[in-house]
């Protein structure tokens, strides 16, 4: 018989992290998922996201009205049919991955299906959306660091990444505009952004207006995030965006993450693998998906005034496994 368990926790952040369509984040809101069977625990962690968007149910809501069929013994490929893709799911899903491979005896990355335990790989550093001279001052201060990824999405956005690629001249650039620009911005920003040596942008219509992508002339490769939530999004992806964001909260799990990077690969995209604000019982998993990306955006515990004490290896931007056994 197994047995759930749900806490919700509040990680301080550094400093406010602002993007173009929420009010600022103070916190990292989480919700923490724990799985017992046979004296043996799966741990799995998601985004509260009705802690930033009110018209979310709440998570701890979705994953109660799941509780039984968890208990029972639901499979992860029977939480795919019980619950819908989002946060909710993820954490159970990621709990339940945990539990099977503990109880299989084997590593996480084994359960995955991948070829060799997961190698350290490098993670873009996120700027928080603020004024062209506070960004360059961040960008300066971080301007070791290989790949920076910029929030956008307001009036003065290419002056924004203007003051970055002074402040920072050999970092690599990519740019998240969070569904915050119009199709005119976009057609008029892609060559000034190609100039400075952005590499790729990220989400820049809102999803409803997906369609008016067949209009650009995608110079810099354009990412889908809010328009890419499982595989289900992925045939009205093709010829609009050329890449592929996978994050866990909107996947909802390992399980249907997995699926979804091997069929956009298979499909053309190439992949990215993002994160919301969490700590590193949420990168974790997602890690065994980096392997395999072109982009990694896994900062989410730098963004933390404290991560857990068993967490992720930082060097700069630079991300280790953990060297205890945090998560699968």
């Amino acid at each position: 018989m197994r047995t759930l368990s749900i806490k919700a926790e509040k990680w301080p952040l550094k400093k406010p992290f602002i993007i173009s369509r929420l009010a600022p984040m103070h916190f990292g809101e989480v919700v923490v998922v724990e799985i017992e069977q046979d004296g043996l625990t799966g741990r799995g962690e998601c985004e509260r996201t009705e802690a930033l968007e009110a018209d979310y149910p709440p998570v701890s809501d979705s994953i109660e009205r799941a509780r039984h069929a968890i208990e029972q013994g639901a499979s992860r490929s029977e939480l795919l049919q019980l619950m819908p893709a989002g946060s909710a799911r993820n954490a159970v899903d990621c709990a339940l991955f945990d539990l099977e491979a503990q109880q299989r005896n084997q590593h996480g990355w084994q359960l995955a299906g991948l070829a060799q335990a997961p190698k350290a790989v490098t993670t873009a550093y996120t700027l928080s959306l603020d004024s062209p001279e506070n960004m360059a001052a961040v960008a300066a201060a971080n301007c070791e660091r290989p790949l920076l990824k910029l929030k956008l999405g307001r009036p003065g956005d290419v002056e924004r990444v203007a003051a970055v690629r002074a402040a920072a001249p050999d970092c690599r650039l990519m740019i998240d505009a969070n569904t915050g620009w119009s199709l005119a911005q976009l057609q008029e920003y892609l060559p000034k952004l190609a100039a400075l040596g952005v590499e790729m942008i990220e989400q820049p219509l809102p999803p409803e207006q997906d369609h008016l992508l067949d209009q650009v002339e995608p110079i810099i490769p354009i990412a889908a995030d809010e328009s890419c939530l499982d595989r289900s999004s992925l045939p009205r992806l093709q010829g609009r965006y050329q890449v592929v964001n996978i994050k866990l909260d909107k996947t909802g799990g390992m399980t249907e993450a997995l699926a979804l990077a091997k069929a956009a690969t298979e499909q053309g995209f190439e992949i990215m693998v993002g994160c919301m604000i969490g700590t590193s019982l949420a990168m974790t998993p997602a890690l065994l998906l980096a392997q395999q990306a072109r982009w990694v955006d896994l900062d989410g515990p730098l963004l933390l005034a404290e991560d857990r004490s068993d967490g992720l290896r930082y060097e700069g931007s630079r991300l280790h496994p953990p060297a205890t056994p945090l998560w699968g």
